[in-house]
């Protein structure tokens, strides 16, 4: 059954007439803020630290968590490509070193070139 326009505005007289006292409001505010203190205060640190996490996902809008996967995904290329990878590395079996001097071989074809610039530019090559 549908009211009628005649109970409908009567409804609203009668509607504008309830208002609540004066510091309605600010009594309301205050328990309402000093049960919220008492629910936050009995929760173990855990369950608050769970119950902000899940307010906070539940919060933020889907573009943002679409940055959040492309941040990750660069995040994780970044470091497939910097980390450096470990190489098996092979021991060579140590040998003893040889401390020995070995005097440099002399170049006795060096002395026997003709090094003077008059015999500059001649044909042919030198047979030692």
């Amino acid at each position: 059954m549908k009211p009628s326009v005649e109970q409908i505005s009567q409804l609203l007289s009668q509607r504008s007439d309830l208002r609540p006292g004066e510091g309605y409001w600010e009594d309301f505010l205050r328990e309402f803020h000093h049960n919220q203190r008492t629910e936050a205060a009995s929760k173990s640190a855990p369950a608050a630290f769970f119950d902000s996490v899940k307010s906070w996902f539940s919060e933020v809008s889907p573009s943002k968590w679409a940055y959040g996967a492309g941040l990750a995904y660069a995040t994780a290329t970044v470091a497939f490509f910097l980390i450096p990878r470990t190489a098996e590395v092979e021991q060579m079996p140590s040998a003893p070193v040889n401390h020995q001097v070995v005097p440099a071989p002399t170049y006795e074809q060096l002395e026997q070139l003709d090094l003077d610039p008059s015999s500059e530019g001649t044909a042919g090559e030198q047979v030692f």
